[in-house]
């Protein structure tokens, strides 16, 4: 009878600590599937899921393939030794794609496209229009075609960002397309070096001319 209590007991503490460990990605999903303001609770009930079981699948999977599941070694395109966060991130892209396909394919199910990207925006804290708005800062003139093209790198950033645990590794993703941007701009008559060079000094010449009125 002792030993049933104990077992009891530990079974318990153990749920209550996964609970309590648990809480963040309880409180996002429901604030996430409440925000898309469906007016349907089953239907809310069901995204809510999806979002809670991906948000503790990425979690687990990062805290059980640490940095130092992958060997010390070099980035074979640069050369240079891959960092830490070069590490996490090969060890969390390496979680079973079936974990970010049941989100999409759920979402996509239950959502429509615009619905979809606010989930997406979610978890990715709105980098795709915060990066755009750069770019156009950056790029004044930016044609129609340019900026669906960026956009589309950037909405491709954004899906596979989903998928890590933190903002570093989200960044990281997200530069990996805006790499490819540049690339992009470079390959069509631009030269991205100079649009940041230029971009650089005219924000110092302004910063110049409000202290020099005050």
């Amino acid at each position: 009878m002792k030993n049933i209590v104990i077992i009891i007991l530990t079974s318990f503490l153990a749920a209550s600590v996964t609970a309590q460990d648990n809480v963040g990605e309880q409180k996002k999903a429901t604030e996430w599937s409440a925000s898309l303001q469906l007016n349907d609770a089953e239907k809310e009930a069901q995204v809510k899921t999806l979002i809670y079981n991906h948000l503790i699948a990425v979690k687990d999977w990062h805290n059980s393939h640490p940095a130092s599941t992958v060997p010390a070694g070099i980035n074979p395109l640069t050369g240079q030794k891959l960092s830490e966060l070069d590490r996490t991130i090969i060890a969390d892209s390496a979680m079973p794609e079936t974990v970010h396909q049941t989100l999409m394919g759920g979402l996509r199910e239950e959502l429509d496209a615009a619905q979809v990207a606010f989930i997406l925006d979610k978890y990715t804290i709105g980098k795709v229009d915060f990066t755009m708005q750069g770019y156009k800062a950056i790029v004044p003139d930016l044609t129609a075609e340019e900026e669906k093209v960026i956009r589309t790198h950037l909405e491709e950033a954004r899906e596979m960002a989903i998928d890590y645990k933190n903002m570093k590794q989200i960044s990281a993703i997200f530069e990996i397309y805006k790499t490819k941007s540049e690339q992009y701009l470079n390959a069509n008559g631009r030269s991205w070096r100079q649009l940041y060079k230029d971009y650089v000094n005219k924000v110092r010449a302004e910063k110049v001319k409000k202290s020099n009125e005050k």
